[in-house]
C-alpha cells in the first residue's frame, strides 16, 4: 500500500470573505496536508451571481451600466483579494503545498458541488458560519448543503468560539 505522504490527493478548499473559511484552511494546511506530500490544495471562491433585478431595482429605478460595470468591478476585486489573502495562507504555513485556484459564478451551494465533481476532489474542506436556528432557515447552510450532495468526504471545519474567559 503507497504511503499516505506519498498520495496525490486534490484537497478543494471553499473561500470566501468571512474568517470561517480562512480558519478552515488554515486548520486544513496544518492537519490535513502532510509535509513533503504531492498534494493539491485547490482554493475556490464562489463570486455569488449579480443580483436577478439586473438593470431595476425594488423601486424601479433604473442602473446605469457604469453602475452595474462597477458592481462587477467590486465583485472581481473582493474574489481576487480572498483568493490572494488564501494563497499567502498557504504559503507562509506551508510552502511546499501544491496551489491552484478557481473563481467560478453562481450559488456557492451549487457552485461548490459541481467544482468538487468537476475537479475531482478527493476531500471538500469548508469552514461552518455557525448561524443560529432562524438564520441557517432563511439562508441555509452551504456546508450541509454540500455534505449532502457532494460525493467526496466534506470536512467541515468549526471556528472555535472565542471565550472572554480564556487567557
Amino acid at each position: 500500500m503507497a504511503d499516505v505522504a506519498e498520495s496525490e490527493r486534490r484537497i478543494l478548499v471553499a473561500v470566501d470573505e468571512g474568517e470561517e473559511s480562512m480558519h478552515a484552511l488554515s486548520w486544513c494546511l496544518k492537519n490535513v496536508v502532510s509535509q513533503n506530500s504531492k498534494d493539491t490544495l485547490i482554493l475556490l471562491y464562489a463570486k455569488p451571481p449579480r443580483a436577478v433585478y439586473t438593470a431595476l431595482d425594488g423601486t424601479g429605478y433604473l442602473f446605469s451600466s457604469d453602475i452595474l460595470a462597477a458592481m462587477e468591478k467590486y465583485g472581481a476585486e473582493v474574489a481576487a483579494c480572498v483568493i490572494e489573502k488564501a494563497k499567502k495562507m498557504c504559503k507562509d504555513l506551508q510552502q511546499d503545498v501544491k496551489v491552484e485556484t478557481r473563481v467560478e459564478n453562481g450559488d456557492p451551494r451549487d457552485v461548490i458541488c459541481q467544482m468538487a465533481e468537476q475537479l475531482g476532489a478527493d476531500v471538500l474542506v469548508m469552514g461552518s458560519h455557525g448561524y443560529g436556528l432562524i438564520k441557517r432557515a432563511f439562508l441555509g447552510s452551504v456546508s450541509n448543503h454540500c455534505a449532502q450532495n457532494v460525493k467526496c468526504p466534506v470536512l467541515i471545519v468549526k471556528k472555535p468560539k472565542t471565550n472572554a474567559f480564556s487567557k
